[in-house]
């Protein structure tokens, strides 16, 4: 049961073919064997979620109309508050905290049914592909223990990946549902901006970060994004189309495709040679399943600066205030982030603006070519935990904890919505995913990309070694 897709899941649990108990009872018992091992779960309210299963299970006996993820419970990114639920943003500033309001999408997920089981571990505020915080401490890899999950949805992919629960919210900015999607085996959906509201957000109109679906397969993702996605009042780059429209299974057929391919971004950032093998694999798989396969690459001239300026305002804005109230009390990494914001100028953040709307139509222009780019997730495989993160690609120092992660948010850069389905493992079975990048606003698209790969090939099947599966 705790590795059933969770559409099926769904299914069977609506036409009373199992319980919500019986389907929340397992996923604990799972919680135990394995959260020891790679702590994802960091608060867990199991009393509070079976007297949830209980009462689904009473709404669905009395004929009550359930919503689309009915039963299946879920442990919520530690980044979003939950009403009544401790969520600490990995800060001991906020060890402590209890929210008395949900976010936008743990209120959207328990409205279809979902019941809360708590929260997944995330690195310090969310920032950098790495779950470790002074609070709660490392979540591990489930294919290697010793290694990194991956972030800042790291707690939720180990879950998902485990058998801990069968779906995931998570967000991105800078590849923070695609990175621990690459390291953990799983499916991450960095949707466009504005298709997944958000709120609260004290800067509503900025596009880099995003709410998205995480699972364990490319189907269940769209299932998910079908009850995350559609317009809200509170958000005011929310799109309009409504969230059923992603939320059936994906087709599969991609014959006559156009399909580019990157392994290195066109030379942008250094990649580790077993990454790029499994680039390249994949390019052949869609050459089998009937694409147009070629070497391109759209110019992200500009990305860098522009997300490395917006991300340092963005934090400044958000941080600020507790920097100055509390200044030893965050990660250096993430004060650098602070402080950098400070000595930003009007001009500074004018010019970002202005190398996005070139990115922008660069981009555009490229995918009136193509109908998806691949291209690597991370730039290198999980790394060892003891590390914040890699100093060298390939033999290229790195000069801070952003720069290993340029193939995520140079994407993130553009606008356009990326998934992380797993492509394949290194040859000492680190789990490796493949980015796929659609159109801008092309959710369905490349959800039908990105599922006939999966079907193709389905390296997501392959279970992780702390279920003693090798």
């Amino acid at each position: 049961m705790i590795f059933t897709d969770a559409r099926e899941l769904a299914r069977m649990l609506r036409a009373k073919e199992i319980s919500a108990r019986e389907v929340l009872e397992a996923h604990l018992a799972q919680i135990e064997r394995c959260n020891p091992d790679v702590n994802a779960i960091v608060t867990l309210v199991a009393d509070r979620a079976a007297d949830e299963a209980a009462a689904a299970d009473e709404r669905l006996a009395h004929g009550d109309e359930v919503g689309p993820l009915h039963g299946l419970p879920i442990a919520h990114k530690d980044t979003h508050d939950t009403a009544g639920i401790r969520t600490t943003y990995g800060s001991p500033l906020l060890a402590d905290n209890v929210p008395t309001r949900d976010a936008l999408v743990v209120e959207r997920i328990r409205a279809a049914g979902a019941i809360t089981i708590g929260k997944t571990n995330v690195p310090e505020f969310a920032a950098g592909s790495h779950t470790i915080n002074p609070v709660f401490g490392a979540t591990r890899n489930p294919y290697d223990p010793s290694r990194s999950p991956g972030g800042s949805s790291g707690g939720a992919a180990a879950a998902l990946a485990c058998g801990m629960h069968p779906l995931a919210d998570g967000s991105d900015m800078g590849g923070s549902l695609r990175n621990p999607a690459s390291y953990c085996n799983v499916v991450g959906l960095r949707p466009s901006p504005g298709r997944v509201p958000a709120w609260p957000d004290a800067s509503p109109w900025s596009t880099l970060a995003v709410p998205g679906p995480m699972a364990r397969t490319v189907s269940d993702v769209a299932l998910l994004l079908g009850v995350l996605a559609g317009p809200d009042p509170r958000d005011p780059t929310a799109l309009d189309t409504p969230g059923a429209a992603f939320a059936a299974e994906p087709p599969t057929d991609v014959r006559g495709l156009r399909v580019a391919v990157a392994p290195d971004l066109g030379g942008t950032v250094p990649v580790d040679p077993a990454v790029k093998v499994v680039v390249e694999q994949a390019a052949r798989v869609f050459e089998e399943l009937g694409c147009v396969v070629e070497p391109a690459c759209p110019d992200l001239t500009g990305a860098d600066e522009a997300f490395r300026t917006l991300r340092a305002w963005q934090f400044e804005l958000t941080y600020s205030a507790m920097l100055d109230a509390h200044p030893d009390a965050l990660k250096a990494t993430l004060r650098d982030n602070i402080l950098a914001g400070r000595t930003l100028t009007g001009p500074d953040v004018g010019r970002a603006h202005v190398l996005l709307a070139a990115l922008y139509h660069r981009v555009r222009e490229f995918f009136g070519r193509y109908d998806a780019l691949l291209a690597p997730v991370s730039q290198v495989p999980p790394f060892p935990i003891e590390w914040e993160y890699p100093t060298e690609v390939a033999g290229v120092p790195m000069h801070d904890y952003l720069e290993w992660m340029g193939s995520a948010y140079l994407i993130s850069a553009t606008g356009c919505p990326a998934i992380s389905v797993p492509a394949g493992f290194t040859p000492d079975g680190l789990p490796v995913g493949l980015q796929i990048v659609g159109r801008h606003r092309g959710e369905l698209g490349l959800l039908r990309i990105g599922r006939a790969f999966e079907q193709a090939t389905r390296h997501g099947r392959t279970r992780p070694k702390v279920l003693g599966s090798g």
